[in-house]
């Protein structure tokens, strides 16, 4: 367990500030807390095994952070911690509802640097770390430093083992691909779980639908707190001085070690139909068996709907894509937006800019029950509460974007 500080004022984490604020006003510093886990257990092929590593390592980081909270108390400081993981602000669901990010403000106070895999690096106990912040309402006599170097050495095993493709090799990460396969038993899977339930006629159409191993799979997790799916970009790491011995000395033993027990594993993956990761899935491991679902992410108003496209894009679908639409919502919610979609590439702007391809007008209501699958389109383009100049195909490219 190691610790280091950081201030509130750094540049590197003013796009936080506001969000920490929230939480304690009177904040002036940061303690940040690493904890190391075991590695063997994060590495090994059953998720069981690394799942009680990562539950009792959140109980652990939690449990130091609010006895440091109570040493500082002891001594006339005021101090707030938010969970290592869970519990978080699910009222925010499925916006930021961590609002202290502590990977940002670890890396700002020198306890590492982000790697290729979207994890904080240590210099020294690698990405088998745990987190933890505590915000101060008093100034310390010195501060840490961010490192000077990223220990990610960029050998892309994380990549390679990530059985949906979140992890690309170029660097590019699909938050949702990772979120709708990894966070099966909580989040947004839960509440497809449910709709499942929900939605059944009888237990046998249930079953139809969600297998027995999945059932008391989600009750363990209810029930004994994290469960993962993956996490393979973890397990597979080198990079960090305690770390990275075994993999310098025998690249091809690590490999058969500690990946390839990983990419072999007859496993299911969950997707969402039409994505970038079922294709990876059928095109890089044929052998595990693909479980189409929801990931329960449907914005609540159309600002979150502009807020969420970055998280759901799905890069491959828009490959020779040169489009801009432009997005015009009335009714309850009001604003404008464009989207452009470029050979691969998104971006958004909560403005109409440039020459649309493509104009949608639509009712802010309508448009996000659309989303939610509880209208369709068509009828709402009958009765005008949906709008389209330009060519219907568009809409389509989009919809395969954006599943």
């Amino acid at each position: 367990m190691t610790r280091a500080l950081s201030k509130i004022d750094r540049a590197a984490i003013a796009d936080q500030r506001a969000d920490i604020l929230g939480l304690f006003p009177d904040t002036r510093a940061l303690v940040s807390i690493v904890y190391r886990m075991n590695r063997a257990n994060v590495r090994c092929p059953s998720r069981a095994v690394s799942d009680l590593e990562y539950r009792q390592a959140f109980e652990t980081v939690n449990a130091v952070a609010a006895e440091i909270a109570k040493e500082l108390r002891n001594l006339g400081v005021t101090c707030v911690h938010h969970s290592g993981g869970f519990p978080m602000d699910l009222s925010q669901f499925p916006s930021n509802m961590w609002p202290v990010a502590h990977k940002i403000v670890a890396a700002e106070a020198g306890l590492g640097k982000m790697g290729h895999n979207r994890l904080l690096i240590h210099p020294r106990f690698g990405n088998f770390v745990i987190l933890d912040t505590l915000m101060v309402d008093a100034e310390f006599s010195a501060y840490d430093q961010p490192l000077d170097y990223n220990p990610c050495i960029e050998c892309k095993l994380c990549a390679a083992a990530c059985p949906v493709g979140a992890v690309a090799a170029d660097g590019y990460f699909y938050f949702t691909n990772c979120m709708t396969h990894n966070y099966r038993d909580r989040l947004g899977g839960f509440s497809d779980w449910v709709e499942r339930i929900v939605s059944s006629r009888n237990p046998s159409d249930y079953r139809q639908r969600v297998s027995d191993p999945e059932t008391v799979s989600m009750w363990q997790s209810l029930s004994y707190g994290i469960c993962n799916k993956s996490s393979y970009c973890m397990a597979v790491c080198p990079a960090g001085d305690d770390v990275i011995g075994d993999y310098l000395r025998d690249k091809k033993g690590y490999l058969a070690k500690i990946v390839k027990p990983l990419q072999q594993a007859e496993e299911k993956i969950y997707v969402k139909a039409g994505t970038d990761a079922e294709d990876h899935v059928r095109k890089r491991f044929a052998h595990k068996e693909i479980k189409r679902v929801g990931n329960g992410l449907r914005p609540g108003s159309v600002q979150d709907f502009f807020n969420s496209l970055p998280l759901v894009f799905q890069r491959n679908k828009a490959a020779g894509l040169d489009v801009t639409y432009h997005f015009d919502f009335t009714g309850r919610e009001t604003c404008q937006g464009t989207v452009v979609l470029q050979d691969r590439t998104l971006t958004v702007a909560t403005e109409l800019t440039g020459t649309p391809d493509i104009t949608i007008t639509a009712d802010s209501k309508t448009w996000l029950r659309m989303l939610a699958g509880e209208a369709r389109l068509l009828p709402a383009l009958l009765f005008r509460k949906i709008k389209i100049k330009g060519s219907p195909v568009l809409m389509k490219k989009f919809a395969e974007c954006f599943p």
